[in-house]
């Protein structure tokens, strides 16, 4: 960047250039011929030539922020634009403008502070340049100018692998869906899809590299649509040159793509898939860096599924998107050894079975189709097929390019969807263009990729240098105004050199891609053959195939050993097949049906250079038909740590960037223009008094500037040209126009509404005091009435106040008597209710107790004569026995027996009736008893019957009463005969506690009452026992009466005399002579006890 001449002498500031720090300050010491002495500061003495020093402002360094625009240096040049650079940036001001262009610092940190929604909001609407460099000042200034304009607007976003494209891309983006986004409360279903695209992409799209942890490996462009009203009406998404040998191959310490990693790391899902840790898949232990420092897999892994829901995409589809991503991984695990037959191969081990099984699984088809489709290939001839079998090799290089294919085919349909998901507004005619690609990249070892990558930063570059500097020139020319030629570099024969045909590089490339014998060898000798002594193009020094290209960044020299396999994208037609009958949907989605071909091979060949060229050049015809933007990232250092400048990469940095030689054609030339119809419209109001005039549109521009006393300006023949940073003075003179005219209008609107309010408030105000007053004198009266009613009422009140208090007493003084009369009543009749049945029960008892004395005597004399009687009749047994040879003798005694047994019989039955009648009398004294106690609970019964109905009369007596006393007699009368009711209620008391004295002995004797009857029952149940025992006598009896019989017939047997009259006359006498008194006696006690007790 040439500089005006420097006035060389002692103690003039400098910047001197240096290995270490590119440029240090430094003061000239002395002038040496040809040379100049100058010192650092660091206090090192060197000498230099002129050429080589740059003039240094030293009021600029005691600014100690910078300044915020590179064109505000007083001295503009590298070491200025360098150190102001580093200045912001240990402030943490981390963008800065030069001139329409935006450099953004990574800061390798979060500000938080940035981006928030007060941010948006201070940044909503604001003229670029009067708040600090932003990059929603640069995203506002696009949304702006597409509504105040009508065009569609591109923002460009570029800068090396880590200098932070993506988070600015979303960052753009974050702001656009917040000034375009509908109102709370509206569906914002197109707006979160879109943010949410950014995450899900870079999961599939973005993985680590040597230089960065997060590094775009595809190119982006996100289209934004907007509606008349400013509104997001739908979105796309366009992609460029995915990695797709990154799938199958990386380096340490790089990894693949993030999403591996996450499905890995997400626990059933992964178990599921019988995944494991990455170490364990080839895939992914290439590299041994497995985690990123402060990211969590797993984490990650939950946020690309909720992205994939608010995206839209099915529950379904993400089970097969992770399925698929599982399959690939078990595929990489597949090896191969040689097979019997030459040049052919097999499964090597158990292991390898084991993944080839689960590949076929996840994808849903036959495994051993998909051997044999990794391990032959099928050649069409004229004569047939031909199945040739592969190699080792061979097969790792088809499963590879399987797993390639696949991934590729995934992350179209994921790009696909999201498309169809955000949808595209068919009617919107507006939009704003965001790219976010890969910057330029210069490696130790340069291969395909970046050769492709560089290609496409050539182009924009190229169109970078149209629109600031050819678009310009061309454009000055056009208008006729004055100005000076302004030289820049032009690269247009790089980008000849590269896609020109038919003679280019990848015009070369596709022709030896095309025929399978050539090599990179090959390729490379054909290309210095062609492009011998061309200035951009030159053979490496240290190899034959290798070769250099001189971008507008610097020099590359790119390795040809992997060229022509990478640009080979063949499509293995086994491949598809195999996919496309997979009884999985999405898989088969994924690979269509292609049409037919009559091709001999099983490969078809397409080229990816060539294809990338044709997207580059769509995507040039979008961004040539919009007005753009630029922001260029700049990556601090190559260890990705905060707070650390590098300046030797920085600065490579910005000559790669073109961002100095921008700044130095913007100052030179004139950036910003508008036709004289624009101009008068916008800033026509900064003079009004030229507007009502007959001047036309270029005489009333030129009014307005000569007003504004701005001189930098040129007026062509349709448009009027000014210098960088013009356009935003008159923004902020017409904003403050219209600022004034705003309080103007508002002023004279308060007054009216004011006036329009104090006109209603008085009326309104009148209106509410006649209401107050009438309120007030309604209220005095009410409170009025209600004192005279509360009077009324009260006297009312207290007099049936004392009234019920006097009937109360009344009342219960009636009722008192009334109750102490019937209890003294009661208690007298319950007395001589009680003293009778006392006096009866000990009649009954001493009764019952004399009699059963009776019945035990008369029993022990009854069983004494039957003992006596038993014994004579032993006796006169055996007298009988003695005498019994003589007949009358026995007969006689025969006799004797019969008539005692007779007797015996009868006293027999006797004793019978004496004992049933004993058990009549029991039961008849127990049933008496209890008739008495029943009679007494009557009677009690019937007591409390007539304590109610006494209580009823009692009632009835206190209705006449109180129908009888008279209301008028004195208070003091009744007060007298309530003291004395009171002292009779004491007496009454006392005497109460008499009786209750009284009726418990009463309950006393009627509890020894009781007592005696419980000694009485058990007295009878003694007398049961004694007749027990009589009744075992008498079985004891008839058992020697049984005896007596087979006696008496034995004697009957035997006496068989002639005379048996004689016999039984004599037995007769004999028996009647001992035993008749004794019978007769018998007899007649018998009838004096049944006289005594007829009930016996």
């Amino acid at each position: 960047m040439p500089e005006p001449k420097m006035n060389l002498r002692k103690g003039a500031k400098v910047w001197v250039e240096d290995k270490s720090l590119a440029w240090v300050a430094a003061e000239i010491t002395d002038l040496k011929g040809k040379q100049v002495q100058v010192q650092t500061v660091s206090a090192k003495t060197v000498l230099v030539l002129p050429e080589k020093l740059f003039p240094r402002d030293a009021d600029e360094e005691e600014e100690h922020g910078g300044v915020d625009d590179m064109t505000k240096l007083t001295y503009l040049n590298e070491p200025g634009v360098l150190y102001n650079l580093e200045r912001r940036y240990a402030l943490n001001d981390i963008y800065t403008y030069t001139g329409s262009i935006l450099i953004a610092v990574n800061p390798f940190t979060k500000l938080p502070h940035l981006y928030n929604v007060h941010m948006m909001e201070q940044y909503k609407g604001a003229p670029f340049g009067e708040l600090s460099p932003h990059v929603f000042a640069v995203a506002d200034v696009s949304y702006r100018a597409m509504m105040n304009e009508g065009r569609s607007q591109s923002i460009l976003v570029s800068g090396e692998s880590g200098a932070g494209k993506t988070e600015t891309t979303k960052l753009i983006m974050q702001y656009l869906t917040f000034v375009g986004g509908r109102a709370a409360g509206d569906d914002r279903t197109v707006e979160q899809q879109v943010l949410e695209s950014n995450p899900l992409l870079e999961a599939f799209g973005n993985a680590r590299t040597v230089r960065n942890d997060n590094s775009s490996r595809f190119g982006k462009f996100v289209e934004i649509q907007f509606d008349a009203n400013g509104r997001i009406s739908g979105a796309a998404i366009r992609t460029y040159l995915l990695e797709r040998s990154r799938v199958v191959q990386i380096t340490d310490p790089e990894r693949n793509y993030h999403c591996f990693y996450q499905l890995c790391a997400s626990g059933k899902d992964a178990a599921k898939y019988k995944l494991a840790h990455p170490s364990h898949f080839h895939y992914l232990n290439q590299s041994r860096t497995y985690e990123l420092e402060g990211v969590s897999s797993a984490e990650e892994y939950m946020k690309t599924r909720r992205a994939m829901d608010i995206v839209g995409i099915s529950h379904e589809d993400q089970e097969a998107i992770f399925c698929t991503l599982a399959a690939i991984l078990h595929l990489g695990n597949i090896e191969f050894s040689p097979g019997r037959e030459h040049d052919s191969s097999v499964i090597k081990d158990q292991k390898s079975t084991f993944h080839m099984q689960m590949a076929a699984d996840l994808f849903r088809c036959d495994v051993n189709l998909l051997l044999a489709t990794l391990s032959t290939r099928t050649i069409q001839t004229r004569e047939g097929s031909i199945v040739k079998a592969l190699d080792c090799n061979a097969a790792v290089a088809s499963r590879d390019a399987l797993a390639k294919t696949v991934y590729a085919r995934l992350f179209d349909w994921l790009v696909d969807k999201i498309n169809m998901s955000v949808g595209q507004d068919p009617n919107s005619h507006i939009q704003i263009g965001v790219l976010d690609i890969y910057g330029f990249e210069c490696f130790k070892h340069n291969s395909f990729e970046q050769f492709c990558i560089n290609f496409a930063n050539e182009k924009l570059q190229q169109h970078f240098n149209e629109h600031v500097f050819k678009m310009e020139q061309d454009e000055y020319r056009k208008e006729e105004i004055n100005w000076s030629y302004i030289e820049f570099i032009d690269n247009q024969d790089v980008l000849d050199l590269i896609e020109k045909k038919p003679i280019g590089i990848i015009a070369l490339l596709d022709e030896a891609c095309m025929f399978p014998k050539s090599t990179h060898e090959t390729f490379s000798t054909k290309l210095f053959q062609n492009f011998r002594g061309h200035s951009r193009l030159e053979r490496a020094k240290f190899s034959e195939t290798d070769f250099t290209v001189s971008h507008y960044a610097g020099k590359v020299t790119y390795q040809t050993d992997t060229f022509l396999e990478k640009n080979r994208d063949y499509v293995v037609v086994e491949h598809c097949n195999l996919l496309a009958s997979s009884k999985c949907p999405f898989v088969a989605g994924l690979f269509p049906s292609p049409p037919e071909e009559s091709s001999r091979s099983s490969y078809k060949f397409s080229s990816v250079a060539t294809r990338f060229k044709q997207q580059l050049q769509a995507l040039m015809e979008t961004l040539n038909s919009t007005e753009p933007h630029y922001i260029r990232c700049v990556k601090p250092n190559s260890l990705n740590r905060p707070h650390k400048f590098e300046n030797l990469s920085i600065l490579h940095q910005l000559r790669c960037g073109g961002v100095l030689e921008a700044v130095r054609i913007s100052l030179a030339g004139y950036p910003t223009r508008r036709t004289y119809s624009e101009f008068v419209d916008r800033f026509g109001l900064l003079a009004p008094e030229f507007m009502d005039t007959s001047y036309d549109e270029k005489a009333l521009t030129e009014k307005i500037l000569r007003k504004l006393n701005l001189e930098n300006f040129q007026l062509g023949r349709t448009k009027v040209f000014l210098r960088a940073g013009q356009i935003g003075v008159l923004d902020s003179r017409r904003a403050e126009v219209l600022d004034t005219a705003a309080k103007r209008v508002q002023r004279r609107l308060r007054t009216y509404i004011a006036h329009r309010n104090f006109i209603s408030a008085r009326v309104a105000a009148i209106q509410l005091q006649a209401y107050c007053r009438g309120c007030l004198v309604r209220k005095m009266f009410a409170a009025r009435r209600e004192a005279a009613a509360a009077v009324c009422l009260q006297k009312y009140v207290r007099r049936w106040l004392f009234r019920c208090a006097y009937l109360k007493v009344l009342s219960a003084a009636v009722i008192l008597q009334s109750n102490i009369c019937g209890f003294s009543t009661r208690q007298k009749f319950l007395h001589r209710k009680k003293h009778r049945a006392a006096a009866l029960i000990q009649a009954r008892w001493r009764l019952c107790r004399f009699r059963s004395a009776f019945h035990h005597y008369k029993k022990s004399i009854i069983a004494i004569q039957c003992h006596w009687r038993q014994k004579l009749a032993k006796r006169e047994l055996r007298r009988l026995k003695q005498e019994a040879n003589e007949a009358g003798a026995l007969r006689l005694a025969k006799n004797k027996l019969e008539k005692q047994l007779e007797d015996l019989t009868w006293r027999l039955h006797l004793e019978k009736r004496m004992r049933v009648s004993t058990e009549e009398t029991k039961s008849v004294e127990i049933s008496k008893l209890q008739k008495a106690l029943e009679s007494l609970n009557l009677e009690l019964d019937a007591t409390k019957l007539a304590t109610i109905s006494e209580c009823n009369k009692n009632a009835v007596l206190q209705n006449q009463l109180e129908l009888s006393i008279k209301e008028k007699s004195a208070l003091e009368k009744e007060l007298t005969v309530l003291a004395e009711m009171r002292k009779e209620n004491v007496l009454l008391k006392s005497s109460l506690d008499t009786l209750e004295k009284k009726n418990s002995a009463l309950e006393h004797e009627l509890k020894k009452a009781l007592k005696d009857a419980s000694d009485t029952i058990e007295k009878l149940r003694e007398l049961e026992q004694k007749n027990t025992e009589l009744q075992q006598n008498m079985q004891s009896l008839e058992e020697k009466l049984s005896h007596l019989e087979d006696e008496n017939h034995v004697l009957r047997q035997k006496a068989l005399t002639p005379s048996p009259k004689s016999n039984r006359a004599n037995l007769t006498k004999s028996f009647s002579n001992k035993y008749g008194g004794t019978v007769n006696l018998h007899q007649s006690d018998r009838k004096t006890a049944y006289l005594k007790n007829p009930d016996c």
